[in-house]
């Protein structure tokens, strides 16, 4: 049958898409990591609450020690010390870490506005780079940002995290292998019921605090959570999108704010495809979810699960699947969907690890400046779409070499 989904493929190379990478932070890649007998000595620039937690996350990594941290609030500052080496050093200015010949990369989880120059400090400075997502702000500072790193030799990682885990990985090969058919739409969705603002300790630091909420220094509900799932559409397709309309605004949410609290847009992409991403602040029902659907299933993602439901004319071929040499192959569910593997994953952890081996081995990270740029690029239209009320195009000059 030709395109098929039939029993005898699907065991042999289905059927390790379905079964494969199941350890999260795993064995394997720890003794990989250690295998070069060295310590990547990091320090983090920017405590709050994503860098502290990625230092906590680093405390139960092997091969990588926390030995500076860097942020201008002092009592995030002395927050985060506690969990990093004991010997660690604070510093209140970036450029200061930068110099410390004892780091050798760095983390940068600042506000969006400031990845660029941080960015280009640090590669001057001769520190491989795990950037926090989205890349960066503005279009021209993505593509300033390729440059540098095309003319540097030292690792760049961007912290779309969902590159590095195993259960993305098994949906990603999947869907590649036909099993899901020819794909046209994707929707997507991260909504949430909270106002999404955070305590501020003192008098005069609501834009220190609250920086998401201000343009100057955020792009909103697309940067910092659609980024992620653009990423995913833009990693599927392998491809990035030719034009997206949105909109969006501050339609629940009174308090000052300058960032939408809902937006909704749609990219399209090469050969017929079509994405749609929401993100309310208003409803938190089903919360994070991606549908991708093809002619043969559709993939319901969630953030530590998948779900395969076929479609009537492949049901019965997919659920004869009963198992492989070395692993178990799940079958349907009772509403009759397979699920996928990796729900043990710790993507945050294992796109540490990552960011280690890379550094270790010289080998460029799966979600790089290039996959990173797209996305901001992605994100920058897409938010410029729903501020100006029009449909906005990929320009020739963001195709990324």
């Amino acid at each position: 049958m030709e395109n098929g989904v039939n029993r005898r493929n699907f065991l042999k190379t289905g059927g390790i898409v379905l079964s494969g990478f199941t350890m999260g932070l795993s064995a394997l890649h720890f003794e990989k990591a250690m295998a070069a007998n060295d310590i990547v000595q990091l320090g983090v620039i920017g405590t709050g609450s994503r860098g502290t937690g990625l230092i906590r996350t680093l405390k139960n990594i092997p091969g990588i020690r926390v030995t500076a941290c860097c942020d201008v609030l002092p009592f995030r500052l002395d927050g985060a010390m506690q969990y990093a080496d004991k010997k660690a050093k604070a510093y209140d200015n970036h450029k200061a870490l930068l110099d410390d010949k004892r780091v050798d990369a760095v983390i940068i989880s600042t506000p969006l506005s400031m990845h660029k120059s941080m960015a280009f400090d640090a590669i001057d400075a001769g520190k491989h780079i795990y950037l926090e997502k989205t890349m960066t702000k503005e279009i021209d500072e993505a593509l300033a940002l390729v440059e540098k790193v095309n003319k540097s030799k030292k690792i760049f990682q961007i912290g779309h995290q969902y590159h590095s885990s195993r259960l993305y990985a098994n949906i990603v090969k999947t869907i590649k292998k036909g099993y899901i058919g020819e794909i046209k739409s994707f929707e997507a969705q991260w909504n949430r019921n909270g106002n999404w603002r955070r305590v501020v300790p003192e008098e005069g630091l609501e834009r220190q605090i609250n920086w998401r909420m201000y343009r100057e220094f955020s792009n909103g509900l697309l940067g910092e959570l659609s980024s992620h799932q653009i990423d995913f559409v833009n990693w599927v397709t392998n491809s990035h999108p030719e034009r997206v309309v949105g909109t969006g605004g501050i339609d629940y949410w009174k308090d000052g704010r300058e960032t939408y609290d809902n937006v909704r847009v749609v990219f399209d992409y090469p050969a017929g495809v079509k994405a749609s991403f929401t993100c309310l602040t208003s409803n938190a029902y089903e919360g994070y979810q991606i549908k991708v659907q093809g002619d043969k299933a559709t993939v319901v993602i969630k953030p530590t699960s998948a779900l395969i439901y076929p479609e009537q004319a492949t049901k019965k071929e997919l659920g004869m699947v009963d198992g492989v040499s070395g692993a178990t192959v799940p079958t349907m569910n009772k509403e009759g969907a397979i699920p996928v593997n990796g729900t043990d994953d710790d993507p945050t952890g294992q796109a540490l690890i990552d960011f280690a081996d890379s550094i270790k081995n010289n080998t460029e990270p799966i979600s790089n400046v290039k996959t990173g740029a797209k996305a901001a690029i992605s994100v920058r239209m897409a938010l410029e779409s729903v501020l100006k009320k029009k449909t906005i195009k990929w320009a020739d000059s963001y195709n990324i070499s």
